[in-house]
């Protein structure tokens, strides 16, 4: 049994973790390599002396415009996401960014221009860290869709270190009489930028987003590309079929803007709202991005003393964070999975934090540095460790799969609209954290890093209750996980049972009153179709049954049928199969349309044991 970094239980072939699907996610992640570097590098600018002198500061902070700027960029960039397409809107967010980055660049001891430079460019970062983790899951395949969004978190944390150390290499090499001091680790933002806005030029677009708009023929070719398999390979076929499904049964264009706000408080879409909202927000109180915007400060608190020195030590707090994601991307995310992993990320992360918090409060090391003792014993030591662990900890586990997550569980119809509602929640939290920071390091002193503790442990005891496992799940298969209460899908997953259906005999609908169950009979074995209708015409669709052998030996056969009269209200049928046997059925869609007929047929040999 080898050793994979690849979900296990899925039906992907070795041929779709290939070359391309992964330089795509890498060029699409020059956009967190933006994010990254921007968010840590204005900390660390804004505490060289010659930034101090050049704008005249005592003391400021610009993050909180930044983040403001995000907040919005998410917000408002989900209309243009729908109707231009993903890889557009990422090429235009670029463009917003290097706009911002340039005015960072030019201010020349106008620090209005900064602080107008840092909201410009956030509004880019914004719509980016909303279109991009969707971008990556549309097109990833189910068994390392959390991978390559992982190269979306390492290029952040990869792109925060670079800002940590170049800020040290420039106050270290440069004159503090010299401007280039602080110009050149701005300038430097451009580079992530550029590439971004050319890499994306040549990206092909999301797939789901071309079948949205009934180009499925493209969409069939964007896929048969990235999966490195032939257009008519079964499993190009197979994941065609269930994207042409699932926008027949819901597509955006057919819903207004007021429908799709309504939607979002339907059964089996509001639990994926609360858990989206509720993790993105969390993440910002990990206690990562108090030290990630105010690293110098953080470390000062701590008892290090000088610039240099304080730099020095920031720039092992990105080393810590970057690492922290690499173990996220080739580990956690697809090998230990999303919930355990957000569990024992909480669980672990809060040790580190309470010890700081204890360590500040016995010690005391800021009140000891400002009387000149420069001195840390062990226990000052553990605490500086207890940063650079904790980083890693929270990388490689929260701030990663939270990011995976809300991309990966909403309805394809209305997916922008949460994942742009979860980003700015993100943001927001990040607002709030970046304003308070400065004021609970000052006046809290102790109390930030206890108060960021036990919300830790707050978050690990809700993940366990509340957020199911969504490894290895495909995109079109999220609606069956969060059909019934999140509760009930995780006590499932605990004792290792499938997640039960909606009812015993009916699936889950908009509207109870539109749930229709009927058997088909006469066959050689007793199958049940739940049917969900949507409009008024009756239509059935062909399904071809992938039969597996209890040796795990695939026998597909196929099973024609017709559809016996029965009561709906609608139209437009899905159909869900299931069986009750000791085998295990596969469904494989087929979008033929077969005329409306009321017996059952079902072709020869279709479930004999010895086929093959």
């Amino acid at each position: 049994m080898g050793w994979s970094t690849h979900a296990t239980g899925t039906q992907d072939p070795p041929e779709v973790r290939n070359w391309r699907i992964h330089l795509v996610a890498f060029v699409a992640s020059m956009s967190a390599l933006a994010m990254g570097y921007d968010t840590s590098v204005i900390g660390g600018t804004m505490a060289l002396d010659s930034f101090r002198r050049d704008f005249g500061l005592a003391g400021a902070s610009a993050h909180h415009r930044d983040n403001a700027g995000c907040f919005f960029g998410a917000l408002l960039t989900f209309p243009f996401a729908e109707r231009y397409g993903r890889r557009f809107t990422v090429m235009a967010a670029s463009a917003v960014f290097l706009v911002g980055a340039t005015l960072m660049t030019a201010a020349n001891g106008t620090m209005n221009m900064v602080i107008a430079g840092r909201a410009v460019a956030g509004l880019g970062i914004g719509a980016c860290s909303l279109v991009v983790p969707v971008y990556i899951s549309e097109t990833a395949p189910p068994s390392i869709r959390g991978r390559l969004i992982g190269i979306f978190e390492i290029a952040s944390q990869g792109g925060g270190m670079l800002g940590f150390w170049i800020n040290y290499a420039t106050d270290r090499t440069i004159s503090v009489e010299n401007k280039a001091q602080w110009v050149i680790p701005l300038a430097l933002q451009l580079v992530p930028g550029i590439l971004l806005c050319v890499g994306m030029f040549f990206c092909p677009e999301s797939p789901r987003w071309l079948a949205r708009g009934d180009n499925f023929d493209k969409a069939e070719k964007v896929i048969s590309t990235l999966r490195n398999l032939p257009a008519d390979h079964p499993y190009v076929r197979n994941e065609m079929n269930e994207i042409r499904i699932q926008v027949e049964e819901r597509s955006t264009n057919k819903m207004s803007k007021k429908q799709q706000v309504q939607k979002l408080f339907q059964k089996g879409v509001r639990n994926r709202m609360g858990i989206g909202l509720a993790l993105m927000f969390l993440q910002s109180f990990t206690g990562v991005n108090i030290i990630t915007y105010y690293a110098p400060r953080i470390f000062e608190s701590l008892g290090v003393p000088g610039t240099s020195l304080k730099l020095f030590s920031t720039g092992f707090y990105g080393i810590s964070k970057t690492l922290g994601m690499i173990t996220f991307t080739m580990v956690v995310v697809e090998m230990v999975g999303r919930r355990k992993g957000l569990i024992w990320g909480a669980a672990l992360g809060c040790v580190p934090m309470l010890y700081i918090g204890g360590y500040v409060l016995r010690a005391d090391p800021l009140a000891a540095l400002a009387a000149g003792d420069t001195s840390r014993n062990g226990w000052g030591y553990l605490a500086m460790v207890c940063v650079y662990v904790n980083a890693f900890i929270i990388c490689a586990t929260w701030q990663g799969i939270t990011w995976t997550y809300a991309s990966e569980i909403f309805p394809l119809d209305i997916r922008m609209l949460c994942v742009a509602l979860t980003t700015a929640d993100t943001w927001l939290g990040s607002f709030i954290i970046a304003r308070s920071t400065p004021y609970m390091i000052s006046d809290l002193g102790y109390g930030a890093y206890f108060f960021f503790g036990v919300i830790l442990v707050a978050m690990g005891i809700w993940s366990f209750f509340v957020v199911p496992e969504t490894r290895g799940i495909t995109l079109e298969e999220m609606d069956a996980l969060f059909a019934r209460s999140v509760r009930k899908a995780v006590w499932a997953q605990l004792r290792g049972r499938p997640i039960p259906p909606v009812d015993e005999d009916v699936m889950m609908t908009d509207d109870p009153k539109k749930q229709s169950t009927f058997k088909i009979e006469k066959v050689d074995m007793q199958l049940e179709l739940t049917c969900f209708a949507l409009e008024k015409n009756l239509h059935a669709r062909e399904l071809n049954v992938a039969r597996h052998h209890p040796f795990a030996r695939p026998l597909l056969t196929r099973l024609s049928c017709t559809l016996s009269p029965f009561h709906v209200r609608s139209r437009q049928l899905f159909i869900r199969l299931r069986k009750r046997l000791a085998s295990t059925y596969v469904l494989d869609y087929h979008q033929r349309l077969w005329p409306s007929a009321f017996r059952t047929e079902v072709s020869a040999g279709a479930v004999q044991e010895n086929d093959r």
